[in-house]
């Protein structure tokens, strides 16, 4: 069996690679549109294209989204948005055989075109895995593995597929398709939109949704097209599900409303730093501790996520991050909090005191204040980001912080000292 299996790939290697013996009558050309897998970066799926020759019984697997951790400045590349992803062909079984052992589930859509139009799909996709055409730049909404797939299927129905849905404007935005698919991890899911600016807000159309492999699938399956000889075809003639996930999150078939989940798991949140004023005003040491912590902490993951926001605003090619309105309330300033929060634990000083506090209530205010200004200019044209989730996250513990009574009253009395009278 295994020398079968080695001699199989000898051949796959010496000939898929340029098409030798291939005839269109041999062919048969498939899309093999692959579900989430439990890595982030395989939460909205796969898709690859399966040619089949039944002359040589060999089944290639062009996938159009290879990339490797291994690859030289990896990390670096992916940080500034300038990620090489690769084409390349292999085995059709090896690779199911991967998703089998990592429980993704895999649908099978036999396209039905003429033999001509088969040899030429199979000609373009041998000229893609070509070392000098194999690397492009990698972007998650324009130019992905499921935009390629995507793009092959137009070009096997000269153009008339994007001529359908290059028209229709899809039901959703593109951050509500992201988040059909993040929906289960309340953390990257808000992280992931907070880094995300308007530009993914506005209308787009049903060819654009095709950045997600499950809409190309979707949309092939009742396509129907006419040929190069002028015969009327459906583009696909069997829709099989080779694999099937089990206990895997599902895809939402609209994205849920998550902003009063963020609100009331910020206002728990809230309450519960409140508490912690509470103690600390009546004395109780453990009170000021958790004060001080809960604001340090908040400081340092608010403030690190501004970071990463300006980071990617300013420094990166990843577009999709840029025009974001929580520029204005989540900045770098946050992390000022770490040291003076750990300062306002530990000082037993009334006056250091007084001045650490002043400090972090006015830091705190300036992210208030920036809250509500980006919910007012909303108000006006070409403001229009979707970061209500964000909003709502951050403005209770904000204003817990900022307008919290412990310290208040020391602050007034410093700041704006009483005048005492004498009796004449």
């Amino acid at each position: 069996m295994l020398k079968k299996y080695i001699f199989l790939v000898l051949i796959f290697i010496i000939f898929s690679s340029a098409g030798l013996f291939a005839q269109g009558e041999d062919l048969t050309v498939k899309i093999a549109v692959v579900g989430p897998g439990t890595e982030l970066y395989f939460w909205w799926g796969h898709i690859a294209l399966v040619i089949e020759d039944s002359r040589t019984g060999l089944s290639r697997f062009y996938d159009y989204g290879l990339f490797s951790f291994d690859n030289e400045n990896f990390f670096y590349n992916f940080a500034f948005g300038r990620l090489l992803y690769s084409c390349g062909v292999s085995h059709a079984e090896y690779n199911l055989l991967v998703y089998g052992n990592t429980n993704r589930h895999v649908v099978m859509y036999t396209l039905d075109l003429p033999p001509a139009t088969r040899l030429k799909v199979l000609e373009f996709a041998e000229v893609n895995v070509l070392p000098e055409n194999r690397d492009d730049f990698y972007h998650h909404f324009r130019d992905n593995c499921s935009t390629r797939i995507r793009d092959i299927i137009d070009y096997a129905t000269d153009g008339q597929f994007m001529e359908l849905y290059g028209n229709n404007i899809s039901r959703f935005t593109l951050r509500e398709q992201v988040r059909r698919h993040t929906w289960f991890s309340p953390a990257a899911d808000w992280l992931l939109n907070f880094l995300m600016g308007q530009v993914i807000d506005t209308p787009i159309t049903e060819w654009e949704d095709m950045f997600l492999p499950s809409e190309v699938g979707k949309n092939i399956e009742d396509f129907w097209y006419t040929d190069i000889n002028g015969v009327n075809r459906k583009l696909v003639s069997s829709k099989e599900t080779v694999l099937v996930s089990h206990d895997r999150p599902p895809v939402l078939d609209t994205p849920r409303k998550q902003w009063p989940i963020e609100l009331l798991f910020s206002l728990v949140l809230s309450a519960i730093f409140g508490f912690f004023f509470y103690l600390q005003s009546k004395n109780i040491r453990a009170g000021k501790i958790l004060a001080g912590i809960s604001m340090s902490i908040c400081g340092f993951v608010f403030g690190m996520a501004g970071l990463l926001l300006y980071f990617m605003n300013l420094f990166t090619n990843h577009d999709y991050t840029y025009q974001n309105i929580n520029m204005i309330y989540c900045t770098p300033l946050l992390l000022a909090i770490v040291p003076l929060g750990i300062v306002y634990t530990v000082t037993k000083s009334s006056q250091k005191f007084v001045k650490y506090d002043f400090l972090i209530r006015f830091i705190w205010l300036l992210t208030v204040i920036g809250i509500f200004i980006s919910m007012f200019i909303k108000l006006l044209p070409g403001f229009y980001q979707s970061n209500l989730v964000d909003q709502m996250l951050m403005l209770p513990l904000a204003l817990t912080f900022t307008f919290q009574p412990v310290g208040l009253k020391n602050v007034v009395n410093k700041y704006f000292p009483r005048r005492s009278y004498g009796r004449k």
